[in-house]
């Protein structure tokens, strides 16, 4: 009995301590990552605005949360805050493409094409930091999304080697998004550790600098 009990306590202290890291990791992304937040007005200027990509529907439409990012994104613009976009999503199917969806909506809005590049293996976050500055040679970049979803993202960058600052894209309430911001607390421990071991992307490639003409990364009219 003694020998389960001291079983027991150690376990207990495992499971406390293992608690103790996961709280310390969530607050070392969290708060390190929304330092670098700031209002559109206050944003310096930058080579590229990154949208990080969201839900489109099956003809093309962007979802209520993508839109909002990318209007974020071209009221930065339109300031004169950026110069390009650099537009990250999951185009990893024929039938799901996010890059384009953003691309037509930037491109009815007005913003010429060369001005708009396009990361067709942007399949989550730190798959599109890393590739924002290996294979589009980004230095500066101000990164565009949700307020929930920003401090992570922008601590992924700044440990991928970007100066990077966010301008949150919260402009409506979003179904969901209590569930979202819970899921945060896994993801920031998954981008933590990806950090750490300094994890490749599922796609790599040859380099496009963001200084470039945009329509090379183009793939239909």
């Amino acid at each position: 009995m003694r020998r389960w009990r001291r079983w027991g306590v150690r376990l207990m202290i495992v499971a406390v301590a293992g608690a103790v890291l996961l709280l310390a990791i969530n607050a070392l992304v969290y708060y390190q990552g929304r330092a670098l937040i700031v209002a559109p007005g206050e944003a310096r200027t930058a080579q590229a605005v990154l949208v990080l990509g969201a839900g489109v529907s099956p003809d093309g439409r962007v979802s209520p949360m993508l839109r909002d990012r990318l209007e974020t994104a071209l009221a930065l613009y339109r300031a004169g805050k950026v110069e390009k976009f650099l537009l990250s999503g999951d185009h990893g199917r024929k039938d799901y493409d996010e890059v384009n969806a953003m691309r037509r909506y930037l491109e009815a809005q007005g913003v010429p094409p060369h001005h708009l590049f396009m990361d067709h293996a942007g399949f989550d976050t730190y798959d599109s930091l890393y590739r924002a500055a290996a294979i589009f040679q980004a230095d500066d970049v101000i990164v565009v999304t949700q307020e929930f979803h920003l401090p992570r993202a922008l601590w992924i960058a700044t440990r991928l080697g970007l100066d990077a600052q966010g301008v949150a894209a919260d402009r409506h309430r979003y179904r969901d998004e209590r569930l979202y911001a819970v899921r945060e607390f896994a993801a920031r421990v998954k981008a933590f550790g990806e950090v750490a071991i300094r994890r490749r992307p599922a796609f790599l490639g040859d380099p496009i600098p963001i200084t470039g003409d945009g329509r090379a990364t183009h793939d239909q009219p």
